[in-house]
């Protein structure tokens, strides 16, 4: 663990004043840390809790990842709640509420409960950032949704929890990418039923060889999204486009999604496919009325 420590503390225990900025730099007001280190996102969340005085509680995604949740960069802003309303460079202050069983402590960290971190993930991250980050957390460690519940009935109209409430019943802790997530979203709020996510497929034996990232079991429709690892993992690439034929074979078609595809071409290459293997009617309608307009909450926009 880095060495992170208040300047002012360290000064007083007689540390001089000339080795304190030759040998550290500032991580937040008053936050010192070794200048040859570079700062894990636990180190930063701690920094953040010094310079409020040891008074915050550490939220959003950063403590969803102290909590263990997977696609958290160490540059992430520290979301952090504090009476203290300072602006600093890496650190978003909120001063929301927060009741004392709220709060926990990771490695001596005053971090929000599994159920405050979804509480607040889902009201302040945008409407498709929201759904990874909460499926994320529930991935890693999953959250009571009567508990997310409870604070919503407890804190009434505030910002964002009708956006929270849309999310809440949709959380799913097979997306194994934050971007799985979005494009589950995507689907679902273009009219597809709720896809099933991390569909097994069967071999001729009745043992599993694959998993479909998510589709309709019903009607044999996967859909997959393809991540970086087939641009950074020659190995990965292979084995994917192996399977593909034996996935064929059982009867799935599969639409592969690739990060230039637009919004669009998702939606017609999915919608064909799942009407032509028997899907249920989708209102096209949707298409123009829910994803590509911005939706509105308490007078704000999310994406």
């Amino acid at each position: 663990m880095t060495e992170i420590f208040l300047g002012r503390e360290a000064l007083g225990e007689g540390m001089p004043r000339q080795d304190l900025r030759r040998w550290y730099r500032p991580l937040f007001r008053g936050v010192w840390a070794p200048k040859n280190a570079i700062p894990t996102l636990s180190d930063r969340a701690r920094a953040a809790w010094l310079t409020s005085g040891r008074t915050g509680v550490i939220t959003g995604v950063a403590a969803s990842a102290l909590h263990g949740a997977d696609w958290v960069d160490d540059t992430e802003p520290i979301e952090i709640l504090t009476a203290q309303r300072r602006r600093q460079p890496g650190l978003m202050v909120r001063m929301d509420r927060i009741g004392p069983d709220e709060t926990t402590l990771i490695d001596g960290i005053p971090v929000t409960t599994l159920a405050r971190t979804a509480f607040d993930l889902g009201r302040y991250q945008t409407r498709s950032k929201a759904i990874g980050r909460l499926d994320a957390l529930m991935r890693a460690a999953p959250f009571d949704r009567a508990e997310v519940t409870t604070l919503m009935q407890r804190y009434g109209p505030v910002r964002g929890v009708r956006q929270l409430r849309e999310l809440l019943p949709l959380v799913d802790p097979g997306a194994a990418s934050l971007k799985e997530s979005w494009l589950r979203l995507l689907l679902i709020d273009n009219g597809f039923p709720i896809p099933e996510t991390q569909i097994p497929v069967f071999d001729e034996y009745g043992r599993v060889f694959a998993y479909l990232d998510m589709g309709w079991r019903e009607i044999g429709l996967g859909v997959e999204y393809d991540g970086d690892q087939h641009r950074t993992s020659r190995p990965q690439y292979v084995t994917d486009h192996k399977r593909l034929p034996k996935i064929h074979q059982r009867g799935y078609e599969v639409i592969r999604v690739i990060a230039e595809d637009t919004k669009s071409e998702i939606l017609e290459r999915v919608g064909e496919a799942f009407g032509r293997r028997g899907g249920t009617e989708i209102d096209e309608k949707v298409w123009d009325s829910r994803t590509f307009l911005p939706i509105c909450s308490f007078g704000r926009e999310v994406a």
